[in-house]
């Protein structure tokens, strides 16, 4: 996937105007950066590619992609981060600031805004068309095959190295009941036809390595 041509297009779609280019170039290089160990360009492009497979049941497929560029345009794994100043809060906030920059729509503005914010929890409500395959596609990577599943959460830690691993331990763990709690984890019928037993596979087995009880 060509990602600086698929921003560009995403932008136009949308009627962005100004330095779409300039845009598409700092977004990259977040995504791109050293510390990322996950949350990278990799992630973007699979969470992309997994948008184009479910965009026919989006209302809005081109706000969903844009809002896809901009779910984790800021990460942070510091202490620092706060409910508050979460990462998906501050990727809303950028999100906010650079559309209206690009002089996009107000409404299409604050339904990417919206939208970003969901990938704090993945919780849409069921007829939240675009919430729903935004957040499918972020978890889409919780359904691949072992190997791939193990490199997932390979990265994840990576990321965060700086974690005690009795810390680590148990805030993964929380996470993954969490999730596994949930009735559903993908909320597209597509979604979860293909992906949903084995997302949950997935998650069952690393919360066994974390926490064997």
């Amino acid at each position: 996937m060509d990602l600086f041509a698929g921003w560009t297009r995403a932008a136009l779609a949308v009627g962005a105007s100004g330095d779409i280019a300039g845009t598409g170039a700092r977004l990259l290089g977040a995504y791109g950066s050293p510390e990322r160990a996950y949350h990278d360009l990799r992630h973007l492009t699979e969470v992309l590619e997994r948008v184009d497979e479910l965009a026919a049941q989006a209302t809005d497929p081109d706000l969903v992609r844009l809002a896809a560029w901009f779910h984790d345009a800021v990460y942070d794994t510091g202490v620092e981060a706060t409910a508050n100043s979460s990462s998906e809060e501050r990727s809303a906030v950028l999100a906010t600031e650079v559309l209206r920059s690009l002089r996009v729509d107000p409404l299409a503005c604050a339904e990417v805004t919206r939208l970003v914010r969901l990938t704090a929890a993945h919780a849409p409500q069921p007829e939240d068309s675009n919430g729903c395959v935004l957040c499918d596609a972020d978890l889409a990577v919780l359904a691949r095959d072992p190997a791939g599943y193990a490199a997932y959460t390979a990265d994840v830690r990576r990321e965060y190295a700086h974690v005690p691993d009795e810390d680590f331990r148990r805030g993964r763990s929380a996470i993954l009941r969490a999730l596994l709690d949930q009735p559903a984890l993908f909320r597209t019928p597509l979604g979860h036809d293909r992906w949903e037993a084995a997302a949950r596979a997935n998650l069952a087995a690393e919360l066994r390595t974390l926490d064997p009880r």
